[in-house]
């Protein structure tokens, strides 16, 4: 019976190691934007940012991912990868991802702190007028209702293939 139970305990750990290597899950730990391509439905938002202008000033985890703390970091990246993993394993996530709301606001919060010196002015200009519909939104609108095109072009859905890009990682 000892050596069943130490055969198990070492099949359950080759087993996890496998599914370590296999799942590349430490490469979720880094900032590579990379690793956001590990999971196939992300392929185009990788490809339409790596042609993007945002390609060599912001990687995925500066846009999508708090900047205040690294708890705060690893905790939104375990909420989003858990939500991710969910959606990909009972496929719910339709032809279209959709972004939370908690990531949402992660994400304008990130547009204003990178582009406060251009946005100051209609920062100052909003507090002095009535909100859009959304209120709870730093300056009334999400930055991406103007831009929308930025950073993953104008693709609408997972099959899309923004002029053809292709990824090609080694």
């Amino acid at each position: 019976m000892k050596y069943a139970a130490i055969f198990a305990v070492i099949v359950t750990l080759g087993v996890f190691a496998n599914l370590v290597h296999e799942s590349k899950m430490l490469s979720y730990l880094s900032s590579d934007p990379r690793a956001c391509i590990n999971c196939h439905t992300m392929t185009t938002h990788y490809a339409t940012w790596e042609h993007s202008s945002h390609r060599n000033r912001a990687t995925c985890v500066d846009c999508h991912l708090p900047r205040d703390t690294f708890v705060n970091k690893m905790l939104a990246k375990a909420q989003d990868g858990y939500h991710h993993s969910v959606a990909m394993t009972f496929k719910t996530y339709g032809p279209n991802l959709r972004i939370s709301s908690d990531a949402a606001k992660r994400i304008q919060n990130n547009c204003i702190a990178c582009h406060q010196k251009t946005v100051s002015q209609m920062m100052a200009n909003s507090a002095l007028y009535e909100k859009a519909a959304d209120s709870t939104v730093q300056m009334g609108r999400r930055c991406w209702d103007c831009h929308r095109g930025l950073p993953h072009g104008t693709m609408r859905n997972l099959s899309a293939t923004q002029n053809n890009f292709s990824v090609k990682v080694d």
